[in-house]
Parts: structure tokens; sequence; C-alpha cells
């Protein structure tokens, strides 16, 4: 028992979890993610309000074991006030949460650090960030296994960053080199270290890979959701999805910022999936606002995930990969 107590505390240094808000599968080996994206909150703006309330919603509803808000949390000024206004609430569940940045989060006058550092000030954030490594928010979080013996999931949180800073491209940011050095370099370690095997892991950042476009122009694909508007992916593919198959560990994406798409696609058997836009009328949504949730299994031969909405209701529940594949929707 005190070697893996050692063990377990030399995990949370090395990945910036404290003791308090170690993850951890249930006794049913599941453990339960809500993904917020796109709150877009403008600080005592009535349009806003609807946004609040659908977080409290779902977290009463879903009562998960982490949230993780993948961008774009705040729409207006005044940043400080509109941004512990979004954190402050999913901080007063006392449920572990963790961000990643999105391209609009600097814009309202603080820069990431500033923002990454207010994120620091609540109790139960979860938010670090990789020294050295471009962006604010890339850090990894690690969920044991019900018994505290092992590893049994891996969360790999990244800046996908803003805009294109290559001199004539345009468009959004992408992930950069050095973000996916530092991936590859940690998901060999955590490979090495439980044996050789990967262990399961998921990503979470805010802005689509090119990948998402390839998905759904596949005819072979299988697609669960809605999907309104064209992928609003960069110009550049910098290589994170071919990294990802190198390694061999991820088994689900999951963005936001296109607002109209809230669609999961199974393709080169990792799921990649859009959160449910969460806010209010403060910027473009054709959609009724709501949450995508993600039930990882300990044995990690499949997940669930599913959209909840207002009032709980959930839609386009699936189990991946079996609800995504051609002989299981061949009547579809």
């Amino acid at each position: 028992m005190k070697f893996v107590c050692v063990i377990l505390c030399l995990l949370c240094c090395t990945f910036g979890i404290e003791a308090q808000n170690v993850l951890k599968f249930n006794q049913e080996g599941k453990f339960k993610i809500v993904q917020f994206t796109d709150v877009h909150n403008i600080y005592s703006d009535s349009r806003s309000k609807v946004a609040l309330q659908r977080i409290k919603e779902v977290l009463n509803v879903e009562k998960p074991d982490l949230v993780i808000i993948t961008g774009d949390i705040i729409y207006g000024k005044p940043a400080e006030e509109g941004f512990r206004e979004v954190l402050g609430l999913v901080s007063d569940f006392k449920i572990p949460f963790g961000i990643t940045f999105g391209n609009h989060d600097d814009e309202q006058g603080m820069t990431r650090k500033q923002l990454f550092d207010i994120a620091s000030s609540f109790e139960y954030n979860l938010t670090t960030t990789a020294e050295g490594v471009s962006g604010f928010s890339n850090y990894i979080l690690t969920v044991r296994s019900n018994d505290n013996t092992r590893d049994a999931a891996i969360l790999y949180c990244m800046d996908s960053n803003s805009y294109s800073t290559i001199k004539n491209i345009g468009g959004y940011g992408f992930i950069n080199f050095d973000q996916i050095s530092w991936y590859r370099e940690n998901s060999k370690k955590i490979t090495s270290a439980n044996g050789g095997n990967p262990v399961q892991s998921f990503a979470f950042f805010h802005i689509p890979l090119p990948e998402y476009s390839y998905a759904v122009e596949e005819q072979n694909a299988v697609m669960i959701g809605t999907r309104m508007e064209q992928v609003c992916a960069p110009k550049l593919n910098s290589g994170m999805f071919a990294a990802m198959k190198e390694m061999g560990d991820i088994k689900g994406i999951f963005v936001g910022h296109d607002h109209d798409n809230d669609y999961a696609v199974y393709w080169n058997n990792i799921l990649l999936a859009y959160g449910r836009y969460t806010g209010g009328n403060t910027v473009y949504n054709h959609l009724s606002n709501g949450a995508r949730v993600i039930e990882l299994s300990e044995d990690g031969t499949s997940f669930t995930t599913w959209i909840t909405l207002e009032k709980g209701e959930r839609i386009n529940k699936a189990v991946c990969p079996d609800d995504f594949t051609k002989d299981k929707n061949k009547n579809m």
C-alpha cells in the first residue's frame, strides 16, 4: 500500500494533479466527463443567462466526475468578471474541472496567461500548463483504476491556439509541432510504464482538426448528430492526427468552435466528436444549448457518449465503437 501511495504522489506531481482532486473510476468501472464548450459568456448580459442556467442543469442531472470546458469561455468585457462567473459556477459544484483556451478568450482585454492565473485560483481547478510548450492549457489528467493500482485512462488537454501565424496563410491556428512532440513524448512514457501497451486516451481542445472534414466526406464513415456548418479547421494540417495514430492510444477527440455542429464520426478507429454549444445568444447559434457527456469504461473496450439538453433531455446516445460500425447501422 505504501508503494502505491508513493507512485500516486509521483503521478500527481508529474501531471499537475493535486492530491485531493485525484481522478478515479468508480466501483462500476465508469468515469463520467461533461464537456462544456463555447459558453461565450458576457458578464451582466441577459443573453448569457441561458448558458449559466444550462451549466447548472447539466451538472445537477449528470453529476459528473470531471468537467472540461473546451474554449471560448468568454466573449466580451469585463473579461475577468465573465471568466470568473463561469469557472466559479462550476467550482461551486465541488467537481474537478479543467479548461482549454479558444480563439476568442484572449480577445477581451486579458492574455491567456492572465486568464490561466485566474483559473489557477479556483479550488477544484486541474488546469496546468506544460512549461516551454506553445499555449497555456497543455496538460495531462490521469484517471486511476478503481483499486488505485494503475492508470486506467489518460486525458490530453491542449491549446489549439487562435489564428495562423504563418505568413500568407490565413485562417485558424493549429496545434504546433512542439505540442505534438510533447504529446508523443508523454504518450511513449505512459505506454512504456504500462508494459508497452497503450493506455486508453482521449484528447480535448477547441479548434477541430482538418480530419473532422475528411471524416464526414468518407462514404463508409458513420456519423451521429447534427452537421449544420462547414468544419472551421486550420488551413494547414500540422500532423496531430497522424501522431495520434502513430502512438496508438487515442480513442476519441472532443472539440468545440463550430456552434452548429455536434456530430460524432468514427474515422480510422478514432471518434471525432464535437461538444454541444453551451452558450446563449451572444453569438451565432441555431442549436439549443447543452453539453456533451462522455462515460469511460475502466476496461477500455468501449465508451459511451451523448448530448444533454434543457431539463436533462438526452439525445444521440452512442457506444463507441459498436454504434459506429456499418454492420451495426446497416439499416440506418
